[in-house]
This record gives structure tokens, C-alpha cells and sequence, in this order.
């Protein structure tokens, strides 16, 4: 049996084959934003959100090439997300995975321009023809990427990640602020399946919440990772969440209570998931490697 690590190397292979043949296309095309694009989506993420995906969709037994090609628009969103996430204006940040944020390889415009540009991709890819869903089906996609990414979703939660720096909120709020930040484009990963298979609204809505938990796991780690890990490992500067002031479940509980209730979060995620018995085994899998992850 496979560990779940080579398991995840398939995945990101698979989907980075496919959004390499993308920006082929465009290449021949000469687009002038097409290598700063590439350098923000091919900057070594593990594509955890595609696994996500793809883990849920093998619940249901949905086609595993129609899910890569939905991981390779959600991971257009998710790096376009880092691009403007480390820009000046926001966290401002010099290094994302070891490497120089792209507007320091860049310029400040060109990442702008570049996130702007894989967020619509993103939305090209689900109604491109290579994606032999049903156009009902592909508008519902749509709407549901565009609910999450947008001012309903992850701009929201961005928006006031940093309207609340320095700034005294309570529990509830934060974890507000994480299941848009950073929840609503897991939620989309888990709900993707429902979508596909045309389930009815309350089923669903199981599938969100149990992606929505399970970014709000993701976040938690991470913020767990910036307070006490390191920035070699890491990737980027580290102990950053506390020198900015954000309004994080660590800052406010400190690091043993944090890991206490991430520790609960997850046994309510393992506990919906095992419902849908031994074909969930994958997303079981990926729920403990956040847990265990230190980068």
C-alpha cells in the first residue's frame, strides 16, 4: 500500500502535467504574464487542496481526470490567493517556500496583474471543453469556485485578517475570519463531489462543512507552524502572526490550548468522515497529515 506522501506526489504530479499543458498553450500564444503566472503556481505547494479533492471525489467514484482538471483550476485560485496574500499592501512578505515572493522576483504590477490572471483562469478551466461535465453542471462549478473566492469567501476572510491586526476579537470571530480565509476553498474541494453527482442540497451542505472544518484544520496548523516552527523548514519567515498582530486562535488561547482544540477539530472531521465508510480512507489520510505536518 501506498503512504499518503507518494499518494499526494501523484496528485500535484498529475495536476502540475496538466497546468503545464495550459500555459504551453499560452506560451505559443506569447503572453506576456505567462512566466510570472507560471512562477507563482509552479513555486513547489504540495497541492494538498487537490488531494482534497480528488479524495473526496474517490468517495463517489468520480472520474479521476475530470477531478485533476478541477484541482488544476482550484490551485490557480489558491496561488493567485499567495501572490497578492504576500504583496506589499497586505502581509508583505519577501520569501513563500523558500523562494522570493513573486512580486520580488517581479514587480509589485506584474503580481498583481499575474494573480488577477490565474484567478481567471481558473474559471476558464471549468468551462473549457476538456472538462466533459454537463454544462449545468459546469455553471453550478463555476458559481460554487466564484462563492468561495470571492467577497462571500477567502476575499472576505482576507479582508478582515487584516482589518484585525492589532485588534482585540473574540473566539468566534477568528474562527469567522479562518473558515473564509481559508475554509470556503476547501469546502469547494469537498463539495465538488456533490456537484458532479447532482446530490441535493442538504447533502451538499455535509460535504461543505466537513471541507470548511477542514480547512479551518489547515489554518490552525499553520498558525500553530508560524509560532513555534522554523523558517528553514518552513519556507518563509516564521513567528510573523505576532509580530503583525493577526487575530489568530494561538495569539488569543496560546500554543497548548490551540493544539487542544485543533486535536478535538479533528476528531469531529474523522467522525463525519468514517460515515461514509472504507472509500473514505484517503481523506482520512489527509486529515491526519495536516495534524503531523510541519511545513
Amino acid at each position: 500500500m501506498l503512504n499518503f506522501q507518494t499518494k499526494l506526489n501523484f496528485i500535484a504530479k498529475d495536476t502540475d502535467f496538466y497546468l503545464k499543458k495550459i500555459f504551453l498553450n499560452k506560451k505559443k500564444n506569447r503572453l506576456n504574464l505567462t512566466t510570472p503566472m507560471k512562477y507563482g503556481v509552479f513555486s513547489g505547494g504540495k497541492r494538498f487542496r487537490s488531494s482534497i479533492l480528488v479524495n473526496t471525489g474517490k468517495i463517489f467514484g468520480i472520474n479521476r481526470k475530470k477531478l485533476i482538471i478541477i484541482g488544476a483550476a482550484i490551485e490557480c485560485v489558491h496561488s493567485y490567493s499567495l501572490i497578492h496574500d504576500d504583496l506589499p499592501a497586505m502581509d508583505n512578505d519577501n520569501l513563500r517556500r523558500g523562494i522570493p515572493t513573486t512580486h520580488k522576483k517581479f514587480n509589485e504590477f506584474t503580481a498583481i496583474l499575474a494573480g488577477n490572471s490565474l484567478l481567471t483562469l481558473a474559471f476558464e478551466i471549468l468551462s473549457s471543453k476538456n472538462l466533459k461535465l454537463h454544462s449545468k453542471i459546469k455553471n453550478e462549478l463555476i458559481k460554487s469556485l466564484a462563492n468561495c473566492s470571492g467577497s462571500s469567501g477567502l476575499a472576505e476572510g482576507q479582508y478582515f485578517d487584516l482589518t484585525f491586526e492589532n485588534k482585540k476579537i473574540s473566539k468566534k470571530k477568528i474562527i469567522d475570519i479562518q473558515y473564509n480565509k481559508t475554509g470556503k476553498l476547501f469546502a469547494f474541494c469537498c463539495e465538488c463531489a456533490g456537484i458532479i453527482k447532482e446530490h441535493n442540497i442538504k447533502k451538499r451542505k455535509i460535504l461543505k462543512s466537513i471541507g470548511l472544518d477542514i480547512g479551518l484544520l489547515f489554518q490552525i496548523i499553520d498558525d500553530l507552524i508560524d509560532y513555534r516552527g522554523d523558517s528553514i523548514t518552513a519556507g518563509k519567515p516564521t513567528k510573523s502572526d505576532k509580530k503583525k498582530g493577526k487575530a489568530t486562535l494561538v495569539n488569543l488561547l496560546g500554543y497548548s490550548e490551540t493544539l487542544i482544540f485543533a486535536k478535538n477539530l479533528k476528531r469531529k472531521i474523522d467522525k463525519q468522515i468514517k460515515k461514509y465508510g472504507s472509500k473514505a480512507s484517503n481523506l482520512l489520510e489527509s486529515v491526519e497529515f495536516i495534524l503531523t505536518r510541519k511545513f
